[in-house]
């Protein structure tokens, strides 16, 4: 569903009830007479986003997850994929992580629903007796107040601008008949009903199956699961069908006469070769005219310009020449656990004019034990990595991998490989450097071996060991960068501050920090205080950077991070050019004087420079500072 304002007014758009495609996705299992998980609904939801800010209407987004759970910072990666950080330190389903990069905004906390939140909320106002007695129910109260978050979070501005948006996307999870939407779905009959007409748009995704045996597009699970939206008090105004190949016109109207929705409003969301391609299906199906038609708005649009984000795609299409990264993790069974990594690495990697290739190494399996007990498998790991033309360590918890993790470290180390690690990542790469280098064989991290003689690692003082949810370093936070000959400091564009979101517990032992330097590492990024490290560097390496935060979180396509932009150039060849360019346009940006001083305006992420358009040769500033 959608729901936004316009020029005062409140106006609905629309609700995504599934939302769909990913041809890398697999189908799930179809749940009573609905549709199927495993769609890919956010790409979808992020694709009319933006199809609908093409046409020069602010968009925003809204993610309903019917999990009892708060947030998504208590859950495993295995079960849920990654945990996307908001600037506001809100821990996320990984979709909004989709609407912020292709729409490049900025959410909020508040931008994520989830049933734990709703029930914690009504639960709040019953103790404090805000219902004058009356029995709280699921109807009326629990639906009321999710229209009421929904219509509280639409008003927040997330692109840099003032005022509310003018459309709203809100995507449901789940499938029809699940227990734990039923709350969700009647709150959103019910806010259809109270809008009216022409404030709400349905978008109902829902699968198309092709039978291998007979080679026919069966459109029964989209009946049955249209009749069960039917039947739950919500008609879809729009048919957002997935199916491998593109519908076939009587297939089309078989959709149309028996799910009552007309033939031009039944979309194919087939196979393409990457989710870029999304927008540009829905735009030339004229899926634009069908929502903004459902909401009044054909009058204030514009025609849909794409013209950038198309040129992008072909790009991406027709990349050739490989860079090779190992991704050394302990959650790779599930690539969704990495994959805001995995978006910067494509973004800097398009960017730069190349096709990457990933290379999945559990990091386990690089270590010794792996060795005595599956020989070929320790074998395949190592290859992987030493054929690899860099290697990235990114964050992870808990000890299992941490010592495949070090030997990567140290490999890319003592081999020149360009190296990044992230969060975690810059954690053990320091410990390997006190373990190879110091000769402090038993240095360790205070979460891996609490008793350690020589913590590298140690947990940060106003951290809490009896909750888990909410209680590490979270959201956007300042790091100084005080060398101004560093790599990052370069890559940053001759940045002396960068803004970039934290995920952790613990952190580098600041105490010991005197020893690693005179060693040869350089920590060259550090908070307010001094006392925390946010970046290191190996200046006697050609590429090999650990930070504390998780620069992967703000990359856009068209605008890639700073760091995995590094990653990228110095893993084919290009490092020197890019520092020598970015440290130019740094420059250029920070020059004017007043009084003699050199000043320069920091821009927040969604507020671009003009004549750079908010990017450094195409690399992301991140609403990062500098001056020349």
């Amino acid at each position: 569903m959608v729901f936004g304002q316009k020029r005062g007014r409140e106006r609905a758009t629309k609700e995504k009830d599934r939302w769909a495609i990913d041809n890398q996705q697999t189908i799930g299992e179809e749940r009573r007479g609905g549709v199927v998980s495993g769609l890919g609904k956010g790409v979808t939801a992020s694709s009319i986003g933006l199809l609908l800010k093409s046409c020069g209407l602010r968009v925003t987004s809204i993610k309903i997850d019917p999990y009892l759970n708060t947030d998504a910072g208590t859950m495993s990666p295995f079960e849920h994929g990654e945990v996307f950080v908001l600037d506001d330190g809100g821990e996320v389903d990984l979709d909004l992580g989709n609407y912020e990069r292709f729409l490049d905004i900025k959410l909020t906390r508040d931008n994520n629903i989830t049933t734990g939140k709703i029930y914690q909320s009504v639960l709040e106002k019953e103790r404090k007796g805000e219902y004058l007695g009356k029995t709280v129910q699921v109807v009326p109260h629990i639906t009321d107040a999710i229209q009421e978050w929904i219509e509280r979070a639409a008003m927040i501005p997330v692109d840099g601008n003032e005022g509310p948006a003018d459309v709203c996307v809100i995507e449901l999870g789940g499938t029809i008949g699940d227990i734990e939407s039923m709350p969700f779905i009647e709150a959103l009959g019910q806010f259809s009903y109270r809008v009216g007409p022409g404030n709400f748009c349905l978008v109902h995704v829902s699968l198309v199956p092709v039978l291998n045996v007979v080679g026919e597009q069966k459109t029964k699970p989209t009946q049955h699961s249209v009749r069960g939206l039917r039947g739950l008090g919500l008609t879809p105004n729009i048919l957002a069908c997935r199916s491998t190949k593109a519908l076939d016109d009587n297939v089309k109207e078989k959709l149309s006469q028996f799910c009552h929705v007309p033939a031009e409003n039944v979309v194919t969301l087939y196979d393409v070769p990457n989710i870029w391609h999304i927008p540009l299906l829905l735009r030339d199906q004229k899926a634009h005219e069908a929502i903004l038609k459902g909401l009044n708005l054909l009058g204030t649009a514009t025609e849909p310009d794409l013209t950038e984000w198309t040129a992008r795609t072909k790009i991406y299409d027709m990349l050739q020449d490989p860079v090779k990264i190992a991704m050394v993790g302990k959650y790779v069974e599930l690539k969704d656990s990495y994959l805001s990594v995995l978006k910067a690495l494509l973004h800097a990697s398009v960017h730069h004019r190349k096709k990457l290739v990933v290379g999945w190494v559990e990091a386990s399996h690089l270590e010794d034990i792996t060795a005595e007990e599956d020989p070929e498998t320790f074998k395949a790991a190592w290859n992987h990595l030493k054929g690899a033309d860099g290697i990235l360590v990114p964050g992870g918890f808990g000890d299992r991998g941490v010592q495949g993790k070090i030997l990567a470290a140290k490999y890319a180390r003592e081999s020149n490989v360009p190296f990044l690690g992230i969060c975690l990542g810059m954690q053990i790469a320091v410990i390997e450097y006190a373990r190879s280098v110091l000769g402090l064989h038993n240095a360790n991290s205070a979460e891996f071996d609490p008793k350690t003689p020589n913590p590298c690692v140690i947990f940060m003082p106003e951290g809490s060991k009896t909750h888990m949810g909410g209680t590490m370093r979270l959201g956007s936070r300042r790091t100084y960068l005080k060398d101004p000959d560093c790599k990052s400091a370069k890559l940053y564009g001759d940045a002396t501050f960068v803004d970039e979101r934290h995920r952790h517990r613990y952190e580098v032992n600041p105490d010991m920090i005197p020893e690693l330097e005179e060693a040869g590492m350089s920590f060259v990024g550090r908070d307010e205080s001094g006392r925390r490290m946010e970046i290191v560097e190996l200046p006697s390496h050609p590429f090999f950077i650990g930070v504390q935060f998780h620069p992967e979180f703000k990359s856009r396509p068209g605008k890639p991070s700073a760091l995995f932009s590094g990653l990228i150039a110095a893993s084919c060849g290009q490092l020197d050019s890019l520092l020598n360019k970015s440290s130019h346009v740094g420059k250029a940006v920070g020059s004017g004087m007043s009084n003699g001083k050199a000043t320069y305006k920091a821009h927040q992420n969604g507020n671009h420079s003009n004549g750079l358009n908010g990017s450094l040769n195409g690399a992301y500033m991140n609403g990062n500072g500098m001056h020349h």
